[in-house]
């Protein structure tokens, strides 16, 4: 049983379909000046189009990229150095490597001062949180709409709110919420957004990223000037296809898949705590990830179960699970195979030797019920079988 999805998702047949002719017949560059080239480019603007219906934003505000890494990078470097309002940028220590990474960068080689928001135990960011470190020169504010370790969801439209309220720009990584959550950027009331399209069945080497209406923007890649000069080089055509196809489906079946799924992630979570009393859920309590639970943000997102487990090994369970069937992971994958407990579970005030036992269950959509009791008797197996070591 396959329970990491957060890392990829299988490829939609969909997607494979309205990729296929740009991987064979239709081959053409969309720059070129012929009719293959010309019909390679029709395509490219049609894919376009739909990624920019789920967005809810202008076609011209959605410029295709190699995935959400390059997404993430596009819009916080991009955005931080075509407007420098100040020299101050403000994210979370839980946002993924993508963010981190693009924050130092700007920190070590241009001048900016960072500042870290403090995060709740859940891992919520709260207005007043933000708030506090805000200030008249924060440039850009960049804070996940879902985090990719514990599956905590945002209000984002409330922080994006109170960074405005500044002048400052806007980032939501939404990687894993793509598929999941509503993505209009309206709604959010952010300046740029950034997807992966092989976590919503479109494959590796795809992404796209909203950068919203004239915004300037500093380009990462240099060279043919593509996509409206902010990314340059030749447009993955197949890909964009890929994308536009999968994200409409995942977001016109995100309502159903999403109370369906998150009912069977509360069963999940509810057996592995009979079952093991002593693990200890991370993020934020199950409950609806499209409705306010409580004050401290929308919950976490329906596909998303992730545990420490006290006293044990982490990788020694994952590798018993492993041995029952069920393939699941330590965090983000990007991260495999480190010695260091989680950023995230680190942030969140989780001690160092708690943090170093977790394991994240993320569901696609053919999970059910009874598949997940099951995958729930299986971790309860295995954390006797480590224990008993």
């Amino acid at each position: 049983m396959y329970l990491d999805a957060a890392a990829t998702a299988p490829m939609r047949r969909e997607a494979l379909e309205a990729a296929w002719p740009y991987l064979t017949g239709e081959f053409g560059n969309p720059s070129s000046q012929h009719s293959l080239g010309e019909r390679a480019a029709a395509g490219l603007t049609a894919a376009r189009r739909q990624v920019a219906g789920v967005l809810d934003c202008r076609a011209s505000e959605a410029v295709f990229t190699s995935g959400g890494t390059e997404g993430a990078n596009l819009a916080i470097k991009g955005l931080a150095l075509a407007n420098p309002r100040g020299r101050h940028l403000v994210t979370a220590a839980t946002e993924h490597e993508a963010v981190l990474e693009s924050v130092d960068y700007l920190r070590r080689l241009h001048g900016f001062e960072v500042s870290f928001v403090d995060v709740t135990r859940a891992g919520v960011v709260t207005p007043d949180a933000l708030t506090a470190v805000l200030r008249e020169d924060t440039t850009l504010v960049s804070v996940a709409l879902a985090n990719n370790e514990i599956g905590t969801v945002q209000d984002l439209a409330a922080l994006a709110g109170v960074a405005h309220g500044v002048g400052a720009l806007v980032h939501t990584d939404a990687v894993q919420a793509a598929g999941w959550l509503d993505l209009d950027v309206r709604e959010l009331g952010v300046d740029a957004l950034s997807v992966s399209g092989h976590k919503v069945g479109a494959g590796k080497g795809i992404g796209a990223v909203f950068l919203r209406g004239r915004l300037p923007v500093e380009p990462v890649l240099h060279g043919g000037g593509q996509e409206r000069e902010r990314r340059s080089g030749t447009e993955n055509v197949a890909g964009a296809a890929a994308l536009g196809a999968a994200l409409s489906l995942a977001d016109a079946e995100c309502g159903e898949r999403a109370e369906r799924i998150a009912a069977a992630r509360d069963a999940f979570i509810a057996r592995v705590r009979e079952l093991v009393p002593t693990a200890v859920l991370t993020g934020a309590e199950q409950g609806s990830a499209t409705a306010v639970v409580g004050v401290e943000g929308f919950g976490r997102l329906p596909n998303h179960a992730s545990f420490c487990f006290p006293g044990v090994s982490g990788e020694a369970v994952l590798l018993e699970l492993e041995r029952r069937g069920v393939i699941s992971s330590s965090g983000s994958a990007c991260a495999a195979g480190s010695d260091e407990p989680s950023h995230v579970l680190l942030a969140c005030g989780i001690d160092p030797e708690i943090a170093q036992t977790s394991v994240r269950f993320t569901f696609g959509s053919d999970v059910d019920v009874t598949g997940l009791l099951s995958a729930a008797d299986s971790v309860g197996e295995a954390v006797a079988a480590v224990t008993a070591i």
